[in-house]
């Protein structure tokens, strides 16, 4: 290939290669503030595409124009102070209180974020073709080795920040990386689009100033009492200390949610509603069978696993926690013993329980996989409640936890006739720990089972701590509510939840 093919191929390969990087990291910025959902998805993907397209119309104009690598120096410069501006810019949108509906409002967050770099990286494409076309006669095979090596540049960049860099680096230094990688690509390309003695000023000066502003604008910023941060595969990941009546208590920050208090010290002590009310029917249930044996989907913190360990000591528990780095801190720092008798699972649930080898052998399945941003849909599906039913016994119980509106919400009902579907009309019940007439947003959990249970003793049991919807009167409050049932090939579940998230930001609900 000729010298200039060459270079062509190479820029292209690197604006491609960041672009990319940029698309993916987008979602573990934007998690933190706005969860990781189809909606979140959608809005980077289309921003980016957005961004490249006009990139591309107005990067055209541009070669046309001023068709100089020094007009190339100068894109591939404004890219890398793009890059730059999206860690600094992240932190001062993101929680911007828009009064709108949750797409509108994750679509302006990252159009205002990702848009502009976008853009930039867009216009590099048609700079390169027309710096490389002398002769017609042979275009077709310069743009052919151009877009094929802009494609690579693509395709490298999707595997090496999915499989390695987000958890080797983290992303807001992935994004310092990529800044520098196109800004000292600018003179190598671009020729003398800056004075020799203008750049060797510039660039010291530039990693001055990065160097200072390093921990404010490219590290996630923390209060005094939190002690460890990592982004992994799944989530990022927050430890801090919390005082919550009169004790100190571990917490666990998954993206943009508290999921786990833990008091290192009191394996029974539970913090949140739900965690007492999945204790309350533990005992009521284990009162016959204290050898019981429990699944819980969706380790967190081990808070609730711990408390059963503790409590139940004939008791077998089994845990299944996507993200291994999880049951590697609560090991580490969350009193979770090197001889605990929790046999943990670190993969996807719906792939363990697809593959477990026993059937028919829990009493209890603890679902704790969900939360009201980042609700894995797969895992709501009327298919994956026919396999946890499969693993129950004859009398054993589902119950999960579900963040929605009581009188208002969407998920909730819909999640209620799905696992009817499986388990039967009439056999599901609503518990909370609070009165279902006073509850606005909440948790609530979701309780099934094939055979019927008397499900008021819980609610005596635990007077003024326990509340019970019984499977006659849920489905009299469900009659006339909308519910869908959800299947692996229609699960909207991020459309069912989306007024949870705008009520959160104050946008008050119609009706």
């Amino acid at each position: 290939m000729r010298r200039e093919v060459v270079k062509a191929v190479f820029v292209v390969f690197i604006a491609s290669f960041c672009t990319m990087v940029i698309e993916l990291v987008a979602g573990r910025i934007m998690a933190p503030y706005v969860g990781v959902s189809l909606y979140t998805w959608t809005s980077i993907i289309g921003v980016v595409l957005a961004g490249i397209s006009i990139g591309a119309y107005v990067g055209g104009i541009l070669a046309d124009r001023f068709p100089t690598p020094r007009t190339l120096g100068w894109l591939l410069f404004l890219a890398g102070l793009g890059a730059l501006s999206i860690s600094p810019l992240t932190d001062a949108v993101a929680s911007w209180p828009l009064q709108t509906s949750l797409m509108l409002r994750i679509l302006v967050i990252t159009t205002v974020i990702f848009f502009v770099p976008a853009c930039i990286l867009g216009m590099i494409s048609p700079v390169v073709v027309r710096l490389s076309l002398d002769r017609l006669d042979r275009s077709g095979n310069v743009v052919g080795k151009i877009y094929a090596f802009s494609t690579l540049g693509s395709i490298l960049g999707t595997f090496a920040t999915g499989f390695f860099l987000i958890s080797w680096m983290g992303t807001r230094n992935i994004l310092l990386l990529i800044a520098l990688i196109l800004i000292v690509s600018s003179p190598f390309f671009g020729g003398a689009f800056l004075k020799r003695r203008v750049f060797l000023i510039l660039l010291p000066v530039l990693s001055v100033f990065l160097w200072t502003m390093h921990d404010q604008a490219f590290t996630k910023q923390r209060d005094e009492n939190s002690y460890y941060f990592k982004e992994t595969d799944y989530f990022t990941i927050e430890l801090k200390k919390s005082k919550k009546n009169e004790k100190t208590l571990e917490t666990v920050i998954l993206d943009n949610l508290i999921h786990s208090y833990v008091d290192l010290n009191d394996p029974l002590y539970l913090q949140y509603g739900y965690e007492r009310t999945y204790a309350d029917l533990v005992a009521w249930k284990a009162k016959a069978n204290p050898k019981f044996r429990a699944l819980i989907i969706g380790g967190g913190g081990y808070t609730f696993p711990r408390y059963l360990e503790a409590k139940y000591p004939e008791a077998y528990i089994d845990v299944i926690e996507i993200d291994h780095h999880l049951t590697k801190l609560a090991y580490e720092y969350l009193g979770l013993s090197r001889n605990t008798r929790i046999r943990s699972f670190n993969d996807d649930a719906r792939w363990v329980l697809m593959n477990f080898p026993e059937r028919g052998v829990y009493d209890f399945i603890f679902g704790d996989a969900f939360n009201d941003l980042s609700i894995p849909y797969h895992l709501t599906t009327k298919e994956f409640s026919a396999i946890i039913r499969s693993l129950l016994k004859p009398d054993g119980m589902l119950i999960a936890n579900v963040i929605d509106h009581f009188s208002a919400g969407l998920f909730m009902p819909s999640y209620v006739r799905t696992l009817e579907e499986v388990f039967g009309r009439g056999k599901v019940a609503l518990v909370g720990d609070t009165p279902f007439e006073e509850m606005g947003i909440s948790t609530m959990i979701v309780a099934a089972s094939t055979r019927e249970h008397p499900w008021k003793e819980v609610e005596t049991q635990n007077k003024g701590n326990c509340y019970v919807i019984v499977p006659k009167e849920l489905d009299q409050k469900l009659q006339n509510r909308f519910a869908l049932v959800l299947t692996d090939s229609y699960a909207p579940v991020d459309n069912l939840t989306a007024p949870i998230f705008e009520e959160r930001f104050g946008r008050k609900r119609k009706g």
